[in-house]
């Protein structure tokens, strides 16, 4: 089992900027990607960004040029830097794991509230 714990999400201002982490635990050798998504009101869950073990990276088209995936492997956390922010990137944050072929493991979430 792997064990994810959001943190950083918060209330800015349109054009603000903030840094959300993922602490991963548990069996993370079975991890082979990270990703986050976001679920607005009234919405589907939707990816924001990904990133393999090996680096690679990438983004909903709506967030390209804006946020930023990152990740620390010494401290197992990743890293989603927001800048330029909408008040339609106002959604519930969730931090995702993948092991195989699919995101199995799941962040409780943390909320981004963007005010105009």
């Amino acid at each position: 089992q792997v064990q994810l714990v959001e943190s950083g999400g918060g209330l800015v201002q349109a054009g603000g900027s903030l840094r959300l982490a993922c602490a991963a635990s548990g069996s993370i050798f079975s991890i082979n990607a990270m990703g986050w998504y976001r679920q607005a009101p009234g919405k589907q869950r939707e990816l924001v960004a990904t990133i393999t073990n090996g680096g690679s990276t990438n983004y909903a088209d709506t967030v390209k040029g804006r946020f930023t995936i990152s990740r620390d492997n010494a401290k197992n956390t990743v890293y989603l830097q927001v800048n330029s922010l909408k008040p339609e990137d106002t959604a519930i944050y969730y931090c995702a794991a993948r092991s195989h072929t699919a995101y199995d493991y799941w962040g409780q979430g943390t909320q981004v509230t963007v005010s105009s």
